[in-house]
């Protein structure tokens, strides 16, 4: 079978920039997997994926013209059923052979198998294999429809009666199979063809006639003037933007930003950089500023000094490459002008006005309809701040946090983060500082939105940790209370967020803060808007801490024995974890927790609730006499080390107890007909329960 390399490719007019990588990839995967499961390829078949502005595209190596032809088996009915007594067909069997394109010529070659219960009959027939044609089609309709489309044009085709949708209109079709075209291949009012067209302006020839599956990445760069793959069209940018940087000089960079990276990459076809740069006096803004504002708006590469200051230069990935570029360049820095103009305007207007001036101004902006206004918020943050304040024992602290807390969200009233909501809490800082604040209440303005996302760093000093705290519980509290829970992937105030920030600082900064405290007490200062919902907040943060463990590697059963004690100093579950896993290690651990599992299930079986107190003088078998004297022995001193924070040394104390705990249970019967007896061994158990428990719940250990 002649098997040859397929290409397929989709012109179409410019797409979507932030989901171009997204599309290109998904239609590529969907030719392939349905190609595939229709027998068209090998297992030393490849894919690779194009994706440009203006096209979609896939090459395919080791496709075959059809695909093999297929034994089929299929089941038509029982025996019985299908044939009379003297072995003749019925007219049931007769129509289901004649619904499969039989008659009654292939009774005689119908296999039978015995099912276990019944005689059944089967068909057994060869299938032909899918013509390429006919299973390109199949796969490029399952391409389309599969295709991640963020939003759908409805568009007409040339006949002016046809519509179709798609995410933009689209032009051409090619399908070539080696040198082959497919033609009877069609798509979006589409035949495929062979030709396709180059870069808007700079293509050498248009249009550009693919001369096979092969040469399309070839052709398309030199006679179409476009880097077809989107890998090495960002590899390329990528690559400019540090010789431009180099030859700019004075150990300058571009900005890192893998996001504008991609967005450029998924706009232009063939990348040059440009370099620009605008007046000095701009400098003079918050560089978070003007590199957003560059960013954001006119998709350029800010670069920065070594030292992380922005210069007064940046570079422009254009998609033209003329023999003088000096009207490009200028024309860039018309357009960036204004931008940098308005944000020095906005950043001079702010600084007029103090942010205490502007505390009064929150109490115009609505936060919900049943939490009331950003105002109202700002006070219940502040009362929550001071609380942890006290709760650290440090009146200073909880007085800049207040501070801190009461200015915290003053700069959404301002002009600069009004036009770039983005900048919230950075740009507070500047004006903190403006104002002749304290360093680490400027810092803490800023910081109270940390972390941000998974990986962000936490607030720089303690009084950012305080107020990003409490702005967190704030919403944490407030939205469980009035039962506006995110449901599947629905978390439109980012509850999940702000749940695993609360554990990351807790943990990550050794704060001595109880987790049930630190949720109560944020109550009062939300008066009578909305109801106690700590145990469902609680388990909702348990949530997010066992995912964030699991994620570091420990085991779920590991991570499950730890939080089933529901410890309230979160800075302590990383060394009970460590205690866990080293305790998980030894030789003892296994019986202990079986032990420890099946004293458990003794214990809820009681008729009433037993106390952990033993009757020395009660104790008659030699086996529950060792086990009290074992645990006479070591429990205080595993105690001792678990309350100096030692638990990995407080559960290996506890390994000495395994012979013990084993024979009492080969030894003596819990159940005595006695009720004292009965009463004391319970005792004993719940004493042993007590002791193995301290650290994490041993049990779940248990295979």
């Amino acid at each position: 079978m002649n098997h040859s390399n397929l290409l397929v490719e989709l012109f179409v007019e410019e797409l979507p920039p932030k989901v171009l990588q997204k599309l290109g990839d998904a239609f590529a995967g969907v030719l392939f997997e349905q190609l595939a499961a229709q027998g068209l390829t090998t297992s030393e078949s490849r894919l690779t994926a194009y994706a440009s502005p203006r096209r979609l595209a896939a090459h395919i190596t080791d496709v075959a013209p059809s695909a093999a032809d297929k034994a089929v088996s299929q089941k038509l009915m029982p025996a019985s059923v299908g044939l009379t007594a003297d072995g003749q067909a019925t007219p049931a069997l007769l129509k289901k052979l004649a619904a499969l394109g039989a008659d009654a010529s292939a009774v005689a070659g119908l296999q039978r198998v015995h099912d276990g219960k019944a005689e059944v009959l089967y068909f057994e027939s060869t299938a032909r294999g899918a013509q390429l044609t006919d299973g390109l089609q199949k796969a490029l309709d399952e391409a389309i429809v599969k295709l991640p489309i963020p939003k759908v044009m409805r568009y007409q085709l040339q006949d002016g009666w046809t519509s179709v949708n798609f995410v933009r209109p689209a032009h051409g079709l090619v399908a070539l199979h080696g040198t082959q075209v497919l033609v009877g291949v069609k798509a979006l009012g589409l035949t495929a063809g062979s030709a396709t067209h180059g870069h808007r302006f700079e293509a050498s020839v248009d249009p550009v006639v693919i001369e096979n599956a092969d040469s399309y990445a070839r052709q398309m760069t030199e006679q179409g003037a476009v880097i077809a793959s989107f890998t090495e069209r960002r590899a390329e940018i990528a690559r400019q933007l540090q010789a431009a940087a180099e030859k700019v000089g004075g150990g300058v960079r571009p900005i890192e930003d893998a996001a504008l990276l991609d967005e450029v990459t998924a706009l232009v076809e063939r990348p040059h950089v440009l370099i620009c740069e605008f007046e000095k006096e701009f400098l003079g803004v918050p560089q978070e500023c003007l590199i957003l504002t560059m960013k954001a708006n006119q998709k350029y590469f800010p670069l920065l000094a070594s030292d992380g200051k922005l210069t007064h230069q940046f570079l422009v990935v254009s998609n033209i490459n003329p023999a003088d570029a000096s009207a490009v360049v200028g024309g860039n820095e018309r357009v960036v002008r204004p931008r940098l103009a308005d944000a020095k305007f906005f950043f001079d207007q702010d600084r007029k006005k103090t942010l205490a001036s502007r505390v009064e101004g929150l109490g115009k902006v609505v936060y919900h309809n049943k939490l009331g206004t950003q105002g109202e918020r700002v006070d219940r943050v502040r009362a929550i701040a001071k609380s942890i304040g006290q709760q650290l024992g440090d009146s200073a602290l909880a007085r800049q946090a207040d501070l801190a807390a009461q200015l915290a969200k003053t700069d959404l009233v301002t002009d600069m983060v009004g036009e770039f909501p983005e900048l919230q809490g950075t740009m507070g800082r500047y004006y903190a500082l403006n104002d002749g604040l304290d360093q680490n209440v400027a810092d803490a303005i800023e910081d109270h939105y940390k972390p941000r996302f998974a990986g962000d760093e936490l607030p720089r000093n303690d009084v950012g940790v305080v107020v990003a705290l409490a702005d967190k519980l704030e919403t944490l509290v407030g939205m469980f209370g009035i039962g506006n829970l995110p449901t599947g992937d629905r978390d439109p105030f980012a509850l999940r967020r702000h749940a695993l920030g609360v554990v990351r600082m807790l943990v990550e900064k050794d704060l001595a803060l109880d987790l049930e405290t630190l949720l109560v007490s944020a109550i009062p200062a939300f008066g009578d808007k909305i109801s106690d919902a700590t145990p469902a907040l609680a388990d909702f943060i348990y949530d997010r801490l066992a995912g964030n463990l699991r994620e570091q590697g420990f085991s779920a059963q590991q991570v499950d024995a730890v939080l089933a004690l529901r410890p309230q100093r979160l800075s302590d579950v990383q060394k009970r974890l460590d205690a866990v896993r080293a305790f998980a290690a030894l030789p003892e651990a296994p019986a202990l927790a079986a032990a420890n599992k099946r004293v458990g299930n003794i214990l809820k079986k009681a008729e009433a609730a037993v106390q952990a107190k033993v009757d020395a003088g009660l104790l008659q078998e030699t086996a529950e006499k060792d086990l009290y004297q074992a645990l006479q022995t070591a429990v205080p001193r595993a105690d001792a080390q678990f309350a100096e924070g030692d638990y990995t040394a407080s559960l290996q104390t506890l390994a000495v107890l395994r012979v013990p705990v084993d024979a009492f249970f080969d030894q003596v019967m819990v159940n005595a007909e006695d009720p004292a007896l009965k009463a004391n061994r319970l005792g004993l158990l719940a004493t042993l329960h007590e002791a193995m428990n301290r650290v994490a719940d041993l049990s779940r250990l248990a295979a």
